[in-house]
């Protein structure tokens, strides 16, 4: 399985945007900026509508239309990400599957919290009718919460390892 991920990121490393996000000045800079921005949509809108099941916030709305409201921008948000954090990936590949940081980031925080993220948005809408939520929405969004903070460690640990 190594060697077939390690051919897969030699051949990233080799793409055309492998090696301009690599080798230019600007490129790697400006993609983060992007992969940035897509994570404070996406992670903004998520945390909304957590915050929102919490209790926290903007009130005058229930915890379903906020989720109904944000939907769209959460997912903008998300394919945002992807594309930005699939360039970085690509220009060190090689780098980043070795690394354990990574390894724990992608392979088993982000597919968790994308899973709870969209077991949380689905039921939002049970959750959120009235202004009172449930005290399983509760939990659901404190622990989406804390799984986007694992997510968010892990990444800041990367350079690290």
């Amino acid at each position: 399985m190594h060697g077939i991920l390690l051919s897969f990121a030699q051949w990233l490393e080799a793409t055309p945007w492998g090696h301009m996000t690599r080798e230019s000045l600007y490129a790697y800079p400006f993609v983060q900026l992007i992969h940035f921005t897509g994570l404070s949509i996406w992670l903004g809108t998520a945390f909304a509508l957590d915050l929102r099941l919490l209790g926290v916030g903007y009130k005058r709305t229930t915890a379903a239309e906020v989720s109904q409201q944000l939907f769209i921008w959460n997912w903008i948000g998300f394919a945002i990400v992807l594309t930005g954090g699939f360039m970085l990936f690509s220009g060190i590949a090689t780098t980043f599957i070795v690394n354990i940081a990574f390894q724990w980031k992608l392979g088993f925080f982000v597919p968790l919290a994308l899973i709870w993220h969209v077991f949380v948005q689905r039921k939002a809408k049970d959750w959120g009718r009235t202004m009172e939520v449930p005290g399983i929405g509760k939990l659901s969004g404190l622990v989406e919460i804390l799984l986007w903070i694992c997510v968010i460690t892990a990444a800041v640990e990367i350079p690290n390892h």
